[in-house]
């Protein structure tokens, strides 16, 4: 029962005048203050908060569902029959010979089917987006780039409507889940797989499915499971996990554990009933050695995807989809287009905090003045250290030129002195020779 708090408050009694002898009776004090009460009561009768579940039911009833599934894998490996499986109708039109005169395509294309469901009353809008030609060539080096280029185009076309002044509704075309099949070789993932899981993991709910099951051994099937979950952990791949809340109940998690303990998850389709050796008609495939049942979970883990796909977690695939996958391509988006987010807007401001964060902005200017002031001073110093040392080297220039002059005017002198000490002997010697006695 629901309780709610009744404040009573207390008034103070205002103090009287006494105007005539009769009114001494009267207090003349007021009375002192009491505390407020607070009484505690439970109410008769439902509020009403308690239908909120229904309200939600009935408009989600009105407004219906929409699913989009995109299937990536080789060809042959039975994904059309799978998604026919799943949502118990075909959902693609019957195969046909292919005519050995046309073209073989060149690049992985992108195809889309769409199919309303109803069930219950429950209106679920259905679109499969497969990838025909994925894996299918010599080289498959680029064949992922058109399949991540159909889900960034899908995010940008959400986010285009989703920006526009006048909007009335949003078809929400993103991918909310992404079955990758995975050929039954029994050994780990191939090269091609990795890198398009890598691809994939960050921009949708990845689930990972062992395609053709039945062609391998249970005991091959736990070994093959192992290895490529470690191929998964070591690589550092993001597959989907239901998420986990707190007043989830016992049974709740052990059903989570037990549905992440089988991925990735051994799969066989078939849209087509087979007897079993009972006498039952269900869905499957008949060999010469007995029946594989498809809803057989001791046949494959079929029933396992189907639960974790449509009955149990459909919702929580949509709502990761758009608050986790479509929100970290739109801050990446945004952030290229230079929008940035106002951290400042909305919050609440502490006086205490403001004032302490102006402080660290005011020391960060003057830090940042100071360095500055440095850096001038630095680069003044040594602009005055260059020119010093160029008057410097100016000034030896100039001692080593008047150097060499003086010492050239030396050697000029020197050799004058020697010419006119050698003209003067000659002279001498002449005088010598022209003189003579009488």
């Amino acid at each position: 029962m629901a309780t709610v708090d009744v404040n009573i408050e207390s008034s103070t009694m205002a103090p009287i005048r006494v105007d005539s002898p009769l009114d001494t009776s009267l207090p003349i004090n007021p009375t002192p203050y009491q505390e407020p009460k607070i009484i505690k009561r439970e109410l008769r009768s439902l509020v009403g908060f308690a239908n909120l579940p229904n309200q939600w039911h009935r408009k989600s009833i009105k407004k219906g569902f929409n699913l989009n599934v995109m299937v990536v894998g080789e060809s042959g490996l039975g994904k059309s029959t799978l998604i026919s499986t799943l949502f118990n109708r075909t959902l693609y039109p019957s195969k046909t010979a292919r005519d050995p005169a046309a073209e073989l395509p060149k690049t992985v294309a992108i195809e889309a089917v769409t199919a309303d469901i109803l069930e219950n009353n429950v209106r679920l809008h259905l679109t499969v987006i497969d990838t025909p030609g994925f894996g299918d060539f010599v080289n498959n080096t680029d064949s992922w780039k058109p399949i991540v280029d159909d889900i960034d185009e899908r995010f940008d076309s959400y986010l285009e409507v989703e920006n526009k002044v006048n909007r009335t509704s949003i078809v929400d075309n993103r991918i909310h889940a992404c079955l990758y099949f995975i050929q039954p070789t029994g050994h780990s993932l191939k090269a091609l797989d990795v890198t398009v899981m890598k691809k994939l993991h960050k921009k949708v709910n990845l689930i990972p499915v062992i395609a053709k099951a039945d062609t391998l051994t249970e005991e091959e099937v736990i070994a093959f499971k192992q290895s490529i979950m470690t191929d998964i952990h070591n690589q550092k791949i993001d597959i989907f996990e239901p998420p986990k809340y707190e007043n989830d109940d016992e049974e709740t998690r052990v059903e989570n554990e037990e549905l992440m303990s089988n991925v990735p998850f051994a799969i066989v389709g078939s849209i087509e009933d087979v007897t079993t050796e009972d006498g039952r008609v269900t869905r499957g495939r008949s060999y010469p050695w007995g029946v594989i049942e498809v809803e057989n979970e001791a046949h494959c883990d079929f029933v396992k995807l189907r639960q974790l796909l449509i009955r149990t977690h459909l919702e929580e695939l949509r709502e990761k989809t758009g608050n986790v996958l479509y929100e970290n391509y739109r801050t990446e988006k945004l952030a290229e287009m230079g929008i940035k987010q106002d951290t400042s807007v909305f919050r609440e401001v502490n006086p205490a905090v403001r004032q302490e964060e102006e402080r660290a902005l005011h020391e960060a200017r003057l830090a940042k003045m100071e360095s500055d002031m440095k850096a001038v001073f630095q680069k003044k110093v040594a602009e005055k250290e260059q020119k010093l040392k160029k008057s410097e080297a100016e000034l030896f220039a100039r001692h080593r030129e008047m150097k060499e002059q003086l010492e050239k005017q030396r050697q000029d002198l020197e050799e004058k002195k020697v010419r006119l000490e050698a003209g003067r002997v000659v002279e001498e010697k002449k005088g010598r020779k022209g003189f003579s006695l009488r």
